[in-house]
């Protein structure tokens, strides 16, 4: 008896695995498997930059640093220039060094010549120091390359525009400064306290809206309208 044979059966991938002798037992990475590179994103926000008051440029102080220096100095040299042409040096330059060479330490003129030159060593460096730019407010930094700061009396003028909306308030003024935040309003009806609740419930959070890195403390004062008399 003869049997027809069968349809060829293709070998088991995994059985070949098992008799391949190079085979080291470990599993082919699945190209479709991507969890292990892609990066996990987490919630947590990043550190913020640190805020700085902005840095006057302060143009005019040295340009006529720069201007004085200058003309000090190319006079100067156009006099040793001429003494060193055999001519005669200028009559300012003699008496300042006769002057210099006679007058004692404690005359007159001496004392003030240093005490202005103090002043004006004092304040380059209180200019070199300090920042300046007083009038303008830091606000927050979302991202470290962006820096924005806001005008103090453009800060104001918001807040006034916040304060009139009130209920009651007839007129109010706001002085913002670097650290505080002072409004003074009139009110022409409703209580008094209710009106300085309200004012302070507004400029709190237009304050707040305002995004400053810093933000000023609030003092608020109400009061009735002076009469005519």
């Amino acid at each position: 008896m003869t049997t027809a044979p069968g349809p060829a059966r293709e070998p088991d991938p995994r059985r070949a695995h098992d008799r391949d002798p190079d085979h080291d037992g470990t599993s082919a990475p699945d190209p479709d498997d991507i969890s292990g590179s892609v990066p996990v994103l987490t919630d947590e926000p990043a550190p913020a930059a640190p805020v700085r008051r902005f840095w006057a440029v302060r143009r005019i102080p040295a340009a006529v640093l720069a201007a004085l220096v200058l003309g000090g100095a190319g006079l100067l040299l156009y006099d040793v220039a001429a003494v060193r042409a055999d001519r005669s040096a200028m009559a300012w330059r003699r008496e300042l060094a006769d002057g210099l060479a006679t007058r004692p330490l404690d005359d007159t003129a001496v004392v003030l010549g240093a005490a202005v030159a103090v002043v004006l060593g004092l304040w380059l460096l209180v200019l070199a120091a300090t920042p300046g730019l007083r009038e303008v407010l830091p606000m927050r930094r979302e991202h470290a390359d962006v820096r924005a700061g806001l005008d103090r009396k453009a800060a104001a003028l918001a807040l006034r525009d916040r304060a009139m909306e009130v209920s009651g308030v007839q007129s109010v003024r706001v002085r913002v400064g670097r650290a505080k935040v002072a409004a003074k309003a009139v009110s022409h009806f409703r209580a008094l306290d209710e009106v300085r609740g309200d004012v302070e419930t507004v400029l709190a959070a237009g304050i707040d809206e305002l995004g400053l890195a810093r933000p000023p403390a609030l003092s608020v004062r109400v009061a009735r309208p002076s009469g005519k008399g």
